[in-house]
């Protein structure tokens, strides 16, 4: 996304444009109080808490990050998308700018850069911030789209053409809508015209195609067994992308962690009802 569009973009006041440690990131912050850090999923952006953000600046110093390649962070080495590189990217903005959260709240994709990042600071005895996971993707997809998946993504990545063929072709207002459906939630309509601009966005495609081709989870999914810091999911009983069986799973391998259900949401439940899950997360950083 170009920053010229910064303007338009939900909670443009609270935007900051933030040069290095290798990114030319996009960060949003506001309120007074503990930091709390939140990161989207693959293929998301600051937007995606653009509800969730006025509802916790009364409590907490929230800052809101786009990840590398997306939204209006601007990739600056096409090889550090992977989990561990993103992970220790983001650590490093937060020592440079200072923050030091309280807790990280990571949706989707983005959970598992949370986890990754308490589990570094904890590896360097340093006490870890809590994990906040919203719809968590902790697993990795079964049977043959654990194969085909990574490497479709590695191939489009690869093709000079590929990003504007799908942004072009997946732009579409009516294939946004169906696109959200399939994750078993619904969006107003700001909400979905806000995905097809992310969508119509040749960076931001790019960018999220660099995150797949490079994810690897199966070293944090190893280590997570001696990980002794605390953990929270939240997962919705509608989620037709990571199922709440997940969370359950993982919550099931780890020492101090649990696994919260909400009732009706589907994958972008902190975007369906925003107060819902604001709420949630307060009764758990307030434990």
């Amino acid at each position: 996304m170009e920053w010229s569009q910064i303007d338009s973009w939900p909670l443009s006041h609270a935007s900051h444009r933030i040069d290095g440690p290798v990114h030319r990131w996009h960060a949003q912050v506001t309120g007074d109080g503990p930091t709390l850090l939140l990161l989207h999923g693959a293929g998301g952006s600051t937007h995606s808490y653009r509800d969730l953000i006025p509802l916790l600046s009364d409590q907490y110093r929230v800052v809101a990050l786009d990840l590398p390649g997306h939204g209006f962070t601007q990739l600056g080495a096409g090889q550090r998308s992977g989990l561990r590189a993103m992970a220790e990217d983001v650590d490093r903005l937060s020592t440079q700018e200072g923050w030091q959260p309280e807790a990280i709240v990571g949706h989707s994709a983005g959970a598992a850069v949370a986890l990754q990042m308490a589990m570094s600071d904890a590896g360097k005895g340093k006490p870890p911030p809590k994990v906040v996971g919203l719809n968590a993707a902790l697993g990795e997809f079964p049977g043959l789209a654990g194969l085909v998946f990574p490497i479709m993504a590695k191939a489009l990545a690869a093709m000079p053409f590929a990003t504007t063929l799908f942004s072009t072709t997946s732009a579409n207002p009516s294939r946004i809508k169906a696109l959200i459906a399939s994750t078993g939630s619904e969006l107003d309509a700001e909400g979905y015209d806000l995905y097809r601009q992310l969508v119509g966005d040749k960076s931001h495609v790019d960018g999220t195609l660099k995150m797949m081709a490079q994810w690897d989870l199966q070293p944090l999914l190893r280590a997570i067994t001696d990980y002794a810091g605390r953990v929270d999911l939240i997962a919705g009983s509608k989620d037709a992308t990571v199922p709440a069986s997940v969370s359950e799973s993982i919550v099931g391998k780890m020492p101090d962690a649990a696994v919260h259900l909400i009732d009706g949401l589907g994958h972008l439940m902190h975007e369906e009802a925003p107060s819902a899950i604001a709420d949630q997360i307060r009764r758990i950083l307030h434990a």
